[in-house]
């Protein structure tokens, strides 16, 4: 009997042996890609996209592409998944036409919908509660600048009800480093607690840390070894939400003073897009300690490595 497809909806569905396989797979891919030239040949990956997208589409793309395979954009946008036909039906026509789903939807539900009902790999490639894919490329940029994991300490600045803060939650409790979670707090601000209790668990088991900060970020980013911002403004936030999201999260800003207060190796991270004078100053973003188009580039590689794995392909040269 054939096993159940492995499904990747947030970081924490891989365990951290599973994880540093990817990650491993991943450099052996940057580094020689041309030996995974036919790793993919003649399978499909079907990319369903709710939101924007710029590096999630192209990296895909391009990665299918690279290992011989082929890759197909749908936009959901103008015919809204389960509407016309459910979620349920949309799965199971899909399993039979293609090998691998990325999906990137506005709500958890019908991505976990969607794995549920599919007998094919179906990645989250960002939903309202968490964006693994980029967990992978950052984890990979952490070790490529750090060479570890074990006892680093990251903090993480801005807007706590989100995806990626959500993840690198996860991401810390499953590998076993610190996390400083930096921002306001108050309804619509605070983390879920579903997220929290997750944390503590995996945390209970790695010897990870997490530590939720509201006042400032220069007291979340003292002595850290990695900065991480995201925007203030995440899809689906009402433009007239604006001037009141500035004004709570503005005592969060990493700028070159908050900066300075982290170790003097540090290096800054944002999964992009960055807007500067807002989540960062420019000369933040722009600084000697941004790895941030390094961390973008990182998608393509350990996306590349995520598809093998979840297609049970070979992952060594």
């Amino acid at each position: 009997m054939a096993q159940p497809a492995r499904h990747l909806l947030k970081i924490s569905d891989l365990s951290k042996e599973e994880i540093m396989k990817i990650i491993d797979c991943a450099k052996s891919l940057k580094a020689h890609p041309e030996k995974y030239a036919d790793r993919m040949k003649q399978e499909t990956l079907l990319m369903l996209f709710e939101k924007p997208s710029l590096r999630t589409r192209v990296s895909f793309e391009t990665g299918m592409t690279q290992m011989g395979g082929h890759a197909i954009f749908y936009s959901v946008a103008d015919s809204p998944l389960g509407k016309k036909e459910s979620i349920e039906d949309t799965a199971k026509v899909l399993s039979r036409f293609v090998n691998v789903v990325m999906a990137r939807l506005n709500k958890r539900s019908d991505c976990r919908q969607l794995a549920h009902n599919s007998t094919i790999p179906v990645i989250n490639a960002l939903d309202d509660f968490a964006h693994p894919c980029q967990m992978l490329a950052d984890l990979l940029t952490i070790i490529e600048k750090k060479q570890k994991v074990e006892g680093l300490k990251m903090a993480y600045c801005g807007d706590i009800q989100n995806n990626v803060t959500y993840d690198l939650m996860r991401l810390a409790s499953v590998m076993g480093f610190e996390i400083h979670v930096a921002g306001p707090s108050g309804e619509g601000y605070d983390a879920e607690k579903e997220v929290i209790d997750e944390c503590n668990e995996l945390c209970a088991k790695s010897g990870g840390k997490v530590v939720l900060f509201h006042t400032n970020a220069a007291d979340a980013c003292k002595d850290c070894d990695i900065i991480y911002c995201d925007s203030w403004m995440s899809y689906g936030i009402p433009a007239a939400e604006a001037d009141q999201r500035v004004a709570k999260f503005m005592p969060f800003q990493v700028t070159q003073e908050v900066l300075n207060q982290a170790k003097p190796d540090c290096i800054f991270m944002n999964c992009l897009p960055a807007a500067r004078g807002m989540e960062q100053t420019a000369e933040v973003v722009d600084g000697p300690h941004s790895v941030v188009f390094d961390e973008a580039e990182n998608r393509l590689h350990a996306q590349k490595a995520l598809l093998l794995f979840l297609c049970g392909k070979k992952m060594t040269e």
